[in-house]
């Protein structure tokens, strides 16, 4: 779990299990596969952005933020996106932590510590 600043609000993010049940239960879309789909677009690099669709990265924001503090409903996605004064669109610090924490919360090597009392092998 992470903390950024989006338009002046400090926000939470967790990417989890329940942040994509969040995402498909507000967008009727797959959190992965748009993640994938958005992360794949090459062209970006290159500085063509026509493909690039900066409301995903919000969506992506918006779930994980619920995701990080799920006994509070919150706002639907709208509701979320009024909440942010002014957003910074150049401002890399809140996308790399959006997409930061979904690589590290979605994308996980499968490897982790041994269970207490076990060696590694």
């Amino acid at each position: 779990m992470r903390t950024t600043n989006i338009g002046g609000k400090e926000i939470q993010l967790r990417a989890n299990p329940l942040a994509l049940l969040y995402y498909k239960q507000e967008f009727d879309r797959d959190l992965i596969a748009d993640f994938i789909e958005l992360k794949d677009l090459e062209a970006i690099q290159h500085g063509d952005f026509s493909k690039f669709d900066m409301l995903a990265i919000f969506r992506f924001a918006y779930a994980m933020n619920r995701a990080a503090t799920p006994k509070d409903a919150g706002p639907n996605f709208e509701q979320w996106l009024s909440e942010l004064d002014s957003v910074g669109l150049d401002d890399p610090d809140w996308l790399l932590a959006v997409f930061d924490e979904a690589v590290e919360g979605f994308f996980r090597s499968g490897q982790s510590a041994p269970p207490k009392n076990q060696k590694s092998k």
